[in-house]
This record gives structure tokens, sequence and C-alpha cells, in this order.
């Protein structure tokens, strides 16, 4: 399964400086009843995938977030920092799921 969506990067309001993209409400719906019917979830609720913003791709975990209704895909700082992103910057990113 492929997902491409575009949303701004924000930051955890916590002292852990954690930055992620929210996936789209319908597209995680999707996400967990494909996983509900085949893959294993891992710890939180966790599926592994490859991410894409810009140029730069890298293996990761997208997190259920139950307030939000949709899925957390936590962006690294060697991401953030390769291309260019500050939190509140709309990105066009591309998730690919393996279920």
């Amino acid at each position: 399964m492929k997902i491409a969506f575009t949303a701004p990067l924000w930051e955890w309001p916590a002292k852990a400086a954690w930055f992620f993209v929210t996936l789209p409400v319908e597209e995680s719906g999707m996400i967990r009843m494909a996983a509900s019917a085949g893959s294993k979830p891992r710890g939180f609720g966790s599926l592994r995938v490859r991410a894409r913003i810009g140029e730069t791709e890298w293996a990761t975990s997208i997190f259920p977030d139950s307030k939000a209704g949709a899925y957390l895909l936590p962006v690294k700082a060697s991401v953030r920092k390769a291309e260019g992103l500050a939190a509140g910057t709309v990105v066009a990113v591309t998730v690919s799921i393996d279920i």
C-alpha cells in the first residue's frame, strides 16, 4: 500500500525534540483495516514503513494517535536537515506499507 499526501511538520509539545507529520484520517482508516486483516502490529500498534520526503527516503514506523484518529510519521533530524525542514513546513510525503 502506497500513500502520498501533503501535511505540515510539527514538533511534539514536550522537552524531547520529536517531529512528526500526521497522515490523513481517511488513509489512516484504510491502513488500520488492512493491518488488522494481515500485518502484525509492533509495539504501540506501530507499523513498519518506507517514507520519502523530497529526495530523502528512510525506513521507520508509523504510530497510531487516538487523539487525531490517524497515524503519525516521525521525521528524524537527518531527514529534516537534508531537506531543510522546520516545524510548520508543509511537506509532500510518500509512505509505503508492506501489509
